[in-house]
């Protein structure tokens, strides 16, 4: 993380620097267009373009450990890890019992597949996915029953 910080910083830094010689080199040739201000403003775009591109390299890690920061506590939570981290039950807190890793996995490849083929257009999606859902002999989920919250 520190690498891409010092490479955004290190791009800021360059992207001002080539402003102020835009401005420089405008104000040396008394605001009229010469073959030195073109440089500038070329040497200018170029370094806003690697700017942009640490920006958002950087935008893509902190997504990145957004959906990891969150795809942990939601494990966490489901699973009730936070009982041992908070003391408390963490059918307390959400009010549901926890689940297995394992089930909730499951789940989530389901949710994951559903939504991919619902991207696709096929309407047969939601019907073969709940149906290959519930054949799964391993592990069948009814929120009726308790066994789930045992595993």
């Amino acid at each position: 993380m520190d690498s891409l910080v010092d490479s955004l910083n290190n791009a800021y830094q360059e992207f001002v620097s080539g402003a102020a010689n835009v401005l420089e080199a405008n104000e040396a040739s008394g605001a009229q267009k010469t073959a030195a201000t073109d440089a500038a403003l070329e040497n200018f775009k170029q370094k806003w373009e690697l700017f942009r591109v640490a920006c958002d390299q950087a935008e893509e890690f902190v997504e990145s450990v957004k959906q990891r920061i969150g795809s942990e506590c939601l494990v966490d939570e489901a699973t009730g890890s936070l009982a041992g981290k908070s003391g408390q039950a963490a059918a307390t807190t959400t009010g549901l019992p926890p689940i297995s890793a394992v089930r909730l996995e499951q789940m989530s490849k389901a949710v994951r597949w559903l939504v991919i083929e619902l991207q696709h257009g096929s309407g047969a999606a939601a019907a073969a996915a709940s149906a290959s859902a519930h054949s799964h002999p391993s592990a069948p989920f009814d929120a009726r029953f308790t066994e789930d919250a045992t595993q």
